[in-house]
């Protein structure tokens, strides 16, 4: 049976503008670069760079529209008002505005060093060893399954089969471990080993023989369980040697590299060039806040194209395709309108949430101390900025500022807060920072549980559980009392 009723919704729907000024808002200075790169190639009505004097628009002509649609519906060149593309009847607001950035300002190029790969660096040292056609195809193999850390994570087996169906290499375990062996004589020493264990055993072993490298060289391979454990006195018991003794065969395994590959110049990987968003910087006592310049590109509308409307409205027959014609340059031209008024908004918006955040933080900038960094969230900068919560997120999540102090990223500025012994709110940043110092000063033969910890905390004044210090603990990546303790 049908049935017919009347609900009333409310829905709250972006516009695909407000969608992409979003995603402006949350790139970073590289990224949004690309993305303007991306933009001036895709719409020829967009162009970059300063403007010359005698490209200044006649008098009949101008290239500002306040309001344009953003529907998906076909435009009727009919409704097209060319006069109001050509006339200059005002100067458009991005031609009036300077953005006090000067080209010679920045470097807009990274350099890159060139080398050769890890990969490549292995290789070339296979070259040494006499090596059938077999065993080559397999140290090849072996070589590029290396990862950046130095290992090879895969089992025997694993490596057999690979071989079988990708190289049409029929082979065995034991020639495979054969082969283990000449790559896990290449240098660095300790690449190609397939976990901790063998990586730091594969160095010891090529050490000079001395009393404490033969001891190391017996606790990795024969007691790693209870090295990592940190177990001294099974290791005393096991060995029957002295504390000092195990002390210097430690000395010797703290020496050695975990992580074999990440030791090598040329290695493949991508270095991330942090680009800052923001400078800081104190002049006489105040706080001076300047946005980067390759955030704050010249931009206008192409010239060609408001010269192309200007032939069309002086056209006295006027064609289908030259109909066409205008309603794509229209189209073009309100898409560079308003990346261009996207690009301001972006500017405005970034600048005025890091001056919020600067004047929040403002004691922290001008010492450079943590422990003056205020308790703030999110919602603390929104409030003040009158902006929605998730904008500042996306400012704070993916913006780098350049302080007095170094390069931060902008979301740790941002904490929660506890209240202290004398009911004040302090910042969790604080908390930590003297948690690490006790941690730091503790009698390392001695570590200081958790329990311990909450307790001289509570002395200071910062009443927290014993679970809220493991937490933080956590969070500072610091192990547990057992595993911190030291001969």
């Amino acid at each position: 049976m049908l049935k017919q009723n009347l609900q009333f919704k409310l829905s709250q729907k972006l516009s695909p503008q407000q969608i992409q000024l979003m995603k402006l808002i949350q790139l970073p200075t590289q990224a949004f670069e690309q993305r303007l790169k991306q933009e001036l190639e895709e719409n020829p009505a967009l162009d970059s760079g300063k403007e010359e004097q005698e490209n200044e628009f006649d008098d009949d002509f101008d290239n500002t529209q306040d309001d344009y649609n953003d529907d998906s519906e076909t435009i009727n060149s009919e409704d097209i008002n060319v006069d109001e593309y050509l006339s200059d009847d005002e100067i458009p607001d991005y031609r009036t505005q300077a953005n006090n950035y000067s080209s010679d300002d920045e470097e807009k190029t990274m350099p890159y060093a060139a080398g050769t790969s890890f990969t490549q660096h292995l290789i070339s040292q296979l070259n040494t060893f006499r090596l059938t056609d077999e065993e080559r195809d397999i140290a090849e193999f072996l070589v590029g399954s290396v990862d950046e850390s130095g290992y090879i994570r895969r089992s025997t087996p694993d490596i057999m089969d690979d071989l079988a169906f990708t190289q049409n290499v029929y082979t065995s375990e034991e020639l495979i471990n054969k082969v283990f062996n000449i790559v896990h004589q290449l240098d660095p020493s300790g690449v190609g080993a397939r976990n901790l264990q063998e990586c730091l055993s594969i160095q010891l072993h090529r050490k000079e023989k001395a009393a404490d490298i033969v001891l190391a060289t017996q606790i990795i391979d024969d007691a790693f369980d209870q090295f990592t454990k940190k177990h001294y006195q099974k290791l005393l018991h096991k060995f029957d040697i002295s504390e000092d003794q195990l002390k210097d065969a430690i000395e010797e395994i703290e020496r050695l590299n975990p992580k074999p590959g990440g030791s090598y110049s040329g290695n493949n990987r991508i270095v991330e060039h942090v680009v800052p968003d923001f400078a800081i910087r104190i002049t006489d006592g105040e706080l001076d806040l300047t946005l980067n310049g390759r955030n704050a590109p010249e931009l206008h509308v192409s010239r060609e194209y408001n010269e192309m409307l200007k032939g069309y409205k002086d056209t006295t027959d006027k064609s289908r395709s030259q109909k066409d014609a205008v309603s794509f340059i229209k189209q073009k031209l309100d898409a560079a309108k308003w990346f261009i008024e996207a690009i301001k908004q972006r500017q405005q918006t970034l600048f005025l949430t890091m001056s919020a955040i600067m004047h929040y933080q403002k004691e922290y900038f001008l010492t450079g101390d943590e422990r003056n960094l205020k308790p703030m969230i999110l919602k603390d900068i929104a409030d003040e900025i009158n902006m929605d919560v998730s904008t500042v997120s996306r400012v704070a999540n993916s913006k780098y500022v350049d302080t007095p102090y170094g390069t931060k990223l902008i979301k740790e500025f941002f904490s929660e807060s506890m209240k202290n012994d004398q009911g004040e709110d302090v910042s969790t940043r604080e908390i930590k920072m003297i948690l690490g110092t006790v941690i730091d000063e503790e009698d390392k033969r001695k570590p200081l549980t958790d329990e311990n910890l909450a307790g001289i905390l509570k002395q200071k004044g910062y009443p927290i559980a014993r679970r809220t210090v493991a937490k933080y603990r956590e969070q500072l990546d610091v192990p547990v009392a057992r595993l911190r303790k030291k001969i």
